[in-house]
């Protein structure tokens, strides 16, 4: 069974409306509103070319959760975002291994 859309809903009042300003304006970490920029300018060119709304509502729904995220554990996301900077500037992994080698070198059993 796949997740869909409306599968999720926050059980906090405090959560951002979906909308484009109310998701930004939740947005605590400069990466997520960097991406989220980036990210609309893309869709609403992709719309633009296409007519099909569908991508911007997939677009939406993407980052509500990520805004319903930084709202519930702005530290949480802040501290994500520091992680995954420091797994992307790791270079103690040679290019070519394997992935499933990276991730049981990080501990991480798949």
């Amino acid at each position: 069974m796949t997740a869909q859309p409306q599968d999720f809903t926050p059980s906090d009042t405090s959560m951002p409306d979906r909308n484009l300003r109310s998701i930004r304006a939740a947005l605590v970490v400069p990466q997520d509103r960097e991406a989220f920029d980036a990210g609309l300018k893309a869709v609403l060119d992709e719309v633009r070319v296409s007519l099909d709304l569908e991508a911007l509502a997939a677009f939406v729904h993407r980052w509500w959760i990520s805004a319903c995220d930084s709202a519930k554990d702005p530290e949480g996301r802040r501290q994500m975002h520091i992680r995954a900077e420091q797994v992307i500037a790791d270079d103690a992994a040679p290019h070519g291994t394997p992935w499933r080698e990276l991730l049981a070198a990080r501990g991480i059993d798949v």
